[in-house]
């Protein structure tokens, strides 16, 4: 193609290359087509295979390649590759919104509680934990990774029958596989859920009220590991399941985001996001390092309809990959029994 340029009063004719606006246009394609497969196992409720979970985690921020796609297809001249990239930005868009709301219960207040959950990265955030307990002052504590020391740390700060936290469930283990449960209500023991890590559970005596308290710890979708996160997602959607209506705190490091189909079957049977609920449905819990303004929320605090949220934080906690979170709640009476 023969372009003239008019530079200094003297005029030139350069021929511009074809070949740019071909590479342009296949870069838009690769791009496109990556973009598109995440966007329709989204659309189909579908995790799909590795890599698409790992990108599901990350969907907002597809926009950025979709965004590219497109402009490199306006460079290319391609009126396919034009519509393809504004109906991926359409979808994403779409996908990316604010959710919608759920009714609140309109039953009588009958208790109020607050709940943090957080994740210690193998116990080494537990130091820090510790004095982030203490300003919150929350009356359930979930904890995930916390290993020997931490166990053994936050009973030495909170424990005991004159302690802060007199009731406790735990699963022991190193590294990942332990999980603590602290409350300072009575707790009644409860099998939990099974699972690679540790997954304890309790039913809570709340202002003479019992609430089913489950801590989520699923194993990430690692490449090679898909099948197994999916399954035990699905054992917690199960436990979810067989509460038939009864009050329920399912929190913890759920390596999932509302944007994965296997999550999104737990909050099918009923239970809603705290997070969501308090208007903050996308702010990120992981990795900690970049978050905000990137990440991913895979932390969760979900309660069934009973339970109305009065706001919800996040904390960052120093040695960990993971912010906490920090839910204020009112459970209500069931209206299935007024």
């Amino acid at each position: 193609m023969e372009t003239t340029i008019v530079e200094g009063g003297r005029r030139a004719e350069v021929r511009r290359r074809p070949g740019a606006r071909t590479a342009g246009a296949w870069c838009a394609g690769v791009l496109l087509a990556g973009v598109s497969v995440v966007v329709g196992c989204r659309a189909a409720g579908t995790d799909g295979v590795t890599p698409v979970p790992q990108l599901l985690a990350f969907l907002p921020w597809l926009l950025v390649p979709a965004a590219l796609a497109l402009l490199l297809a306006l460079f290319a001249r391609r009126r396919t590759g034009m519509v393809w990239g504004a109906l991926a930005l359409i979808a994403l868009a779409w996908f990316s919104g604010p959710y919608g709301g759920d009714a609140e219960p309109t039953g009588a207040p009958l208790a109020r509680l607050r709940v943090l959950t957080s994740n210690v990265e193998f116990g080494r955030g537990a130091p820090s934990l510790i004095p982030a307990i203490r300003r919150a002052r929350p009356d359930i504590v979930f904890a995930e990774e916390c290993e020997h020391r931490c166990s053994a740390l936050l009973e030495r700060a909170f424990g005991g029958p004159h302690g802060t936290y007199p009731y406790r469930r735990a699963v022991d283990g190193a590294g990942s596989d332990g999980s603590v449960l602290l409350s300072r209500f009575p707790l009644t023991p409860a099998p939990g859920v099974p699972g690679t890590m540790g997954m304890p559970g309790a039913v809570a005596e709340v202002a003479g009220h019992p609430v089913r308290l489950q801590l989520a710890h699923p194993m990430p979708p690692l490449p090679g590991q898909v099948a197994l996160w999916r399954r035990e997602l699905g054992e917690l959607r199960a436990y979810a399941a067989a509460g038939h209506g009864a009050p329920t705190v399912l929190a913890g490091d759920f390596n999932a985001t509302e944007d994965h189909a296997a999550f999104r079957r737990i909050r099918n049977t009923g239970l809603r996001d705290s997070a969501r609920l308090a208007g903050h449905p996308r702010t990120p819990s992981w990795p900690a390092r970049t978050a905000p303004p990137f990440g991913a929320q895979i932390d969760h605090v979900l309660v069934s309809p009973d339970f109305s949220v009065g706001s919800a934080r996040f904390l960052h906690i120093a040695d960990t990959d993971h912010r906490a979170l920090v839910v204020d709640l009112t459970l209500h009476r069931s209206d299935r029994h007024t």
